[in-house]
């Protein structure tokens, strides 16, 4: 029996012994665990226990009640050698993994202050947090332009970047075709349209209005969705309505989309330019981006050319009844969209660009992209061994707005918030481009290109209208004068041109099957003739009296008769359609066009010679050197007193100022970052064509009172121009920001 006591004591004291052994065990081990929960935790929690910590002694907290029915605060860290609180010993471990985290419910005397001490203290922490976000963002972009370079020198100039450079020249292609489609289409489409003045100038404006909405909203979207993306729906969208506007039939319908047509092509010259740019070293740069502006002239050329083979062939038309007529005016418009159709299909085949992919933080898609255009570069040169070094390549730092939507959303709902947040992002995006970083830049920028765009536009415009006006005065000048003749029994079947009939008398006399073209009959006398199948324009009957004369199948209305008495006279048959003041004839059609051809082509030296130059005098030297040099061609505008001497200053002037756009074209390109790139240009270039419909209105409204304002004006704008150029920062020889 002693031993069995014995037994059983021992046993018992066994058990305890290893009961005591696991306790301590699992002290311990809650000790380690607590200590690496604490210390992987301690990151995450240090905001929320700062802010306690900061309090009074006086003001505890605490997630486990004492015995005095207080609440103490439970630091894991000042406990370390002494392992968790005694109120967890013996826990579950399901417990112990709340410890440290859960802080308690302060007191009612200290609750309120304490929360209020704490948004502040978050509000601050979020000042701090973007500060450090902005600051590592820049150096991220730093790094980024270098080691940037660095691979676009390894990826060599070659193939690749030429087969972009033509096929973002057909992008520049169509906008420069934009611009000359409504100045050679008016003289047509104001007979189909019955135009008037006003009507006219404003669809020679409207373009200019499109473009500059075009250029602001798609400059915008390319820095946040893609310079490729975006382009592409802006040449869409131009292609979609240049097709449509060739067969719609009114007015308001085809202005409609000559404005829809502009606010697409309004985004080609600030994403090409951006985009070609990012596929070139720093060495190519200036060279290369010059060469690209030569398709603004080939455009210019193209729709000059078209112009001149189409319009004229009135042959080339269908008509299905009297409401739908389809001349070849309409056929030049349709050509006229095919650069945009093309440009379109060709970039289809061409990647979104690189450090578009690396400022929004898409390293993969970047280095792809980078890898393809030096194996393409590569292998064109014969060396297709050579293997793409690069490895890895800095991205930037993002911080995105998250939208939150939920799973039950509807889908206008899901569309409505995603186009919420990217109008945010644009908008802020265009704010950047005034803050203090860039502000002076900006403004500077703005005045130069709204000086250079009010002299340029205002000029090439007002120079074609100076040679109409010119043209008048000279055929006025060929005006012959009939006074006080006397017909009888004759037939008129020619035409009747530039003449003045004064106090005439006609008797059974007829007109049949002929054009009056800029006739006037005053104090005339009619009686007994016969007016059949006339044609008129600009022609007048001034105090004439008509006895027993019959009109049929004319276009005399009586808005052509002035103070005019009437006798047994008889109007049948009326020809419908626009009765227009003057019409101009084939040959000053021809004329026209033959002057924007030769105002284009005139750019090609300038262009030739400030592409070689560009990267060896600099940007500023270029600009500010065109700019005076075509300040001083406009005082030679004083002695273009003919048609032929107004002709040779378009060209002078065209040929001098394209140097100053290509340099600021290049300037404006390298002078912002690349995540503000588009969205500063394309601002500057609504600037450019705010300018425009400016300087065209001010300066066509002294067409034939004086040359002095415009030549004061122009040279004025490109004065200032040339003298706030000198103030920017040069970018030659940096690398793309």
């Amino acid at each position: 029996m002693d031993d069995d006591g014995r037994y059983r004591d021992g046993r018992s004291d066994f058990i305890r012994g290893a009961k005591d052994i696991a306790k301590v065990a699992k002290k311990q081990v809650g000790k380690k665990v607590g200590r690496g929960v604490d210390k992987m935790a301690d990151e995450y929690t240090k905001r929320s226990y700062k802010r306690f910590e900061e309090e009074d002694d006086e003001d505890d907290y605490g997630g486990v009640p004492g015995n005095d029915g207080g609440y103490y605060r439970n630091d894991s860290r000042a406990n370390d050698d002494e392992g968790h609180s005694d109120s967890t010993e013996g826990h579950d471990e399901d417990d112990e993994i709340y410890e440290g985290e859960y802080q308690g419910i302060p007191r009612a005397d200290s609750g309120k202050t304490g929360s209020l001490d704490g948004v502040t203290a978050a509000q601050a922490q979020q000042f701090r947090d973007l500060s450090a976000y902005e600051a590592e963002r820049r150096k991220d972009q730093e790094e980024l332009a270098q080691q940037y370079e660095t691979i676009l020198q390894e990826c060599g100039h070659g193939k690749f970047q030429w087969t972009l450079y033509f096929v973002l020249g057909l992008a520049l292609m169509a906008d420069g075709v934009e611009i000359f489609v409504v100045g050679f289409v008016l003289p047509s489409a104001e007979k189909d349209m019955c135009l008037s003045e006003p009507n006219k100038g404003m669809l020679g404006l409207i373009v200019y209005l499109g473009m500059m909405v075009g250029a602001f909203v798609w400059g915008g979207l390319a820095d946040r969705i893609g310079r490729r993306q975006t382009l592409l729906i802006s040449l869409s969208i131009n292609s979609v309505f240049a097709f449509f506007s060739s067969f719609v039939q009114g007015y308001s319908s085809f202005l409609f989309c000559r404005l829809a047509s502009g606010v697409g092509i309004g985004g080609s010259i600030p994403i090409v330019f951006s985009y070609y740019s990012e596929f070139l070293a720093q060495e190519k740069r200036g060279e290369h981006l010059s060469w690209l502006c030569m398709f603004w002239m080939i455009g210019g050329i193209y729709a000059s050319a078209m112009a001149w083979a189409i319009i004229p062939h009135y042959g080339w038309s269908f008509q299905m009844g009297s409401a739908y007529q389809f001349h070849s005016w309409r056929v030049f418009v349709l050509v006229c969209a095919f650069p945009s159709v093309a440009a379109i299909s060709a970039l289809t085949t061409m990647p979104e660009s690189p450090r578009f992919y690396l400022e929004n933080g898409k390293h993969d898609e970047a280095w792809m992209i980078l890898k393809q255009v030096h194996d393409t570069n590569m292998r064109a040169k014969g060396y297709p061994e050579r293997v793409f070094s690069v490895t890895t390549i800095k991205t930037v730092k993002q911080m995105d707005d998250l939208v939150n939507m939920g799973d039950n959303a509807a889908w206008h709902e899901k569309w409505r918030q995603k186009l919420t947040a990217l109008f945010h992002q644009v908008w802020t995006n265009f704010q950047a481009v005034f803050s203090p970083e860039y502000r002076r830049t900006t403004y500077m920028m703005m005045a130069v290109w709204f000086s250079m765009s009010f002299s340029y536009y205002g000029l090439t415009v007002w120079f074609p209208d100076m040679i109409k006006y010119l043209q008048k005065q000279e055929y006025s000048s060929r005006t012959k004068v009939f006074v006080k003749e006397k017909v009888e029994h004759v037939t008129f079947n020619f035409t009747l041109e530039n003449q003045i009939h004064r106090q005439g008398e006609y008797f059974n006399d007829k007109f049949m099957n002929l054009k009056m073209r800029s006739m006037v009959f005053e104090d005339a006398l009619f009686e007994e003739c016969y007016f059949e199948d006339i044609t008129s324009s600009n022609t007048f009957f001034k105090n004439c009296t008509f006895i027993a004369t019959l009109f049929y199948n004319t276009d005399l209305f009586k808005y052509r008769l002035v103070n005019c008495k009437l006798v047994n006279s008889t109007f049948l048959h009326n020809k419908e359609g626009c009765l227009l003041s003057d019409v101009s004839d084939e040959n000053n059609a021809y004329m026209v066009y033959f002057v924007s051809f030769l105002g284009t082509l005139a750019v090609l030296p300038g262009n030739i010679v400030s592409a070689l130059l560009m990267d060896k005098i600099g940007r500023l030297r270029m600009l500010a050197g065109s700019s005076v040099i075509s300040c001083i061609s406009c005082f030679f505008l004083s002695f273009g007193n003919s048609e032929s001497a107004m002709i040779a200053l378009l060209c002078l002037f065209g040929g001098i100022s394209i140097a100053s756009w290509n340099a600021l074209d290049v300037l404006t390109v390298e002078l912002y970052p690349s995540d503000k790139r588009t969205t500063a240009f394309g601002f500057l270039n609504a600037l450019c064509k705010l300018a425009a419909v400016l300087g065209i209105s001010i300066f066509t409204s002294f067409v034939g009172i004086t040359k002095a304002v415009p030549i004061l004006f122009a040279s004025g704008a490109l004065a200032a121009g040339s003298f706030l150029a000198l103030k920017l920062p040069e970018t030659r020889g940096q690398v793309l920001q």
